[in-house]
């Protein structure tokens, strides 16, 4: 449908017309008179018929003019279709673990061995392109937290910013407390049951100024709730030049702490083992977090006040290109 968003603009229309009767008349000099030596050489009944007719298409061109530019004025606007708007009030905020415990690789993805922090970016970046209307923020921390993406909803930049970190970027170490720190420091503005940390780490907290059992209760306290992912593989036995051999990947995942902080703001603990169970944790994380539509609806609006506004501007540079040649 067309509609004009400014059509207060219409009552310029006659606006010409009251200048034309409220301004002053010129006053005429009846001392002057032209003096035409031989009427009919001039055939002044078809001079001043022509004459009379080309007034009549100027005043008209003029007027067309003038409605066309009080058109363009008026903003017309077509007004598509209604389009529903994905939305949620869900604030996501994902915290990686970048220390040096992330190079072991014990993840098999697509029939290679990979390091844990390919698996956590691969199996992560899936589950944030699916999170279309939440806003999704991004935290990697190591010795230190640091915030690499603010809450968007651009999930494409978040989940390429997150390909794009590596071991090492924040430091060797793990500090589990500092990264909930920036996260309750980030969400803090939000909706409290909106507020959402998924923290994913491979090791202990050992590093940091915050202790991680005080930044949960803060975050309990804050109405932050807290999924936390343990990741690597479970002991096994390898076999050696020296016989077989016990392997624990994971002897420094402290499992109690995440459980703890899970626990205290009413979320979960999961154990990602391979990239199998990893797809399923998000799997589960979708539907305890599930995307809320909320039946928002846009309607697409497309100007068109530039269509009157090129008929007056073409209409009137030929009016002014006809006078000149008079």
């Amino acid at each position: 449908m067309y509609e004009f968003l400014w059509w207060w603009a219409f009552a310029l229309l006659p606006l010409p017309i009251l200048v034309y009767w409220l301004s002053p008349k010129a006053s005429a000099d009846n001392t002057l008179a032209l003096k035409v030596p031989n009427v009919d050489e001039f055939e002044l009944g078809e001079w001043v018929e022509q004459s009379t007719w080309q007034s009549r298409l100027k005043l008209l061109l003029a007027s067309i003019i003038w409605g066309a530019l009080v058109v363009a004025v008026a903003r017309p606007v077509w007004i598509g279709e209604p389009v529903a708007l994905p939305f949620s009030g869900r604030d996501l905020m994902l915290a990686v673990d970048l220390s040096g415990s992330m190079r072991e690789t014990d993840f098999e993805l697509n029939g290679r061995m990979v390091d844990r922090l390919t698996a956590t970016q691969y199996v992560a970046g899936d589950f944030i392109r699916k999170r279309q209307g939440d806003r999704l923020g991004l935290i990697v921390f190591a010795d230190q937290a640091y915030l690499q993406v603010p809450l968007t909803f651009d999930a494409a930049t978040v989940s390429r910013l997150m390909r794009e970190s590596f071991i090492g970027l924040a430091g060797e170490r793990t500090a589990i407390g500092d990264a909930i720190g920036l996260a309750l420091k980030r969400l803090k503005d939000n909706p409290e049951k909106n507020r959402v940390l998924i923290l994913m780490t491979d090791g202990a907290n050992t590093a940091g100024s915050v202790d991680p059992k005080e930044a949960a209760d803060m975050a309990a306290k804050a109405g932050l709730k807290i999924y936390t992912v343990g990741i690597g593989s479970d002991a096994n036995m390898v076999n050696s030049a020296f016989g077989f051999s016990f392997n624990n990947p994971s002897a420094d995942l402290d499992e109690g702490l995440l459980k703890l902080i899970a626990s205290k703001t009413s979320g979960q603990y999961f154990r990602a083992r391979d990239t199998t169970e990893f797809s399923r944790i998000y799997s589960e994380l979708d539907r305890l977090e599930p995307i809320e539509q909320e039946g928002k609806q846009w309607r697409p609006q497309h100007e068109l006040f530039t269509w009157p506004l090129a008929l007056a501007v073409v209409l009137g540079v030929g009016l002014l290109v006809w006078r000149r040649v008079e």
